[in-house]
């Protein structure tokens, strides 16, 4: 992977994360600004011989940098704030599957149309098969259909886990005697790949995620044959 890719996000596979990234750039720009004005001013003042070393005070310099900072607060705090309501909300979900941490893999559980549970294990490496990801493809992939509103319940049985799942928008904890909510709205078909993002013990790097968007129809008839 080259390294531009290795710093910018990964494609977008939900419109939260879409709003993440774009949020990313809004973000940046403002901060890109501010270094690039501050950069000027100092390298101005090191090259102008024409200073004053008695100026002590100006009211009006110390007005000026006190109100342009809490400005450009506004202009992040606000659009980060719609966001973080996106991403709590939840609006009549279809389709809700409880998902639970322990050491070291994930286990699943739809229980709205049938019941099914299943445990995913990361692939050991004389197991992989060609074009999938070492330390990231599991035994079981959790199935999820692509434009329809799904709540994720998670929880632990021992330690602290995260669900993660960078392409997605989505990362929540996974609590020892705690439920935590969330919400997924796949806007693609495809393999998503993640990892537990917390440090939960000598195996946490061999814990991942594998997540198959398909849709509605396949996923019906994958409930049925399962």
């Amino acid at each position: 992977m080259s390294t531009w890719m290795n710093i910018n996000f990964m494609n977008s596979a939900s419109p939260i994360m879409e709003q993440l990234i774009m949020f990313n750039d809004h973000a940046m720009m403002i901060i890109t600004i501010i270094m690039i004005t501050v950069s000027y001013m100092m390298l101005t003042l090191f090259m102008n011989k024409m200073i004053n070393r008695n100026l002590l005070e100006s009211q009006t310099i110390e007005l000026v940098w006190t109100i342009m900072p809490a400005i450009m607060l506004v202009f992040i705090a606000m659009p980060s704030l719609q966001i973080l309501y996106m991403i709590e909300e939840t609006n009549n979900p279809l389709i809700t599957v409880k998902t639970m941490g322990h050491q070291w893999y994930w286990s699943y559980e739809y229980s709205d149309m049938k019941k099914i549970e299943f445990e995913s294990y990361m692939k050991p490496n004389n197991f992989i098969l060609n074009k999938e990801f070492r330390v990231l493809e599991t035994d079981n992939h959790i199935i999820l259909p692509f434009n329809t509103q799904i709540r994720m319940l998670m929880s632990s049985t021992d330690v602290i886990h995260s669900w993660t799942i960078q392409s997605i928008g989505i990362k929540m904890d996974a609590s020892p005697g705690r439920i935590n909510q969330s919400n997924i709205m796949i806007n693609r078909s495809g393999m998503f790949y993640g990892q537990c993002s917390e440090i939960c013990g000598s195996n946490h790097t061999f814990m991942p995620i594998s997540l198959e968007s398909i849709n509605m129809k396949s996923f019906l008839k994958w409930m049925n044959n399962t």
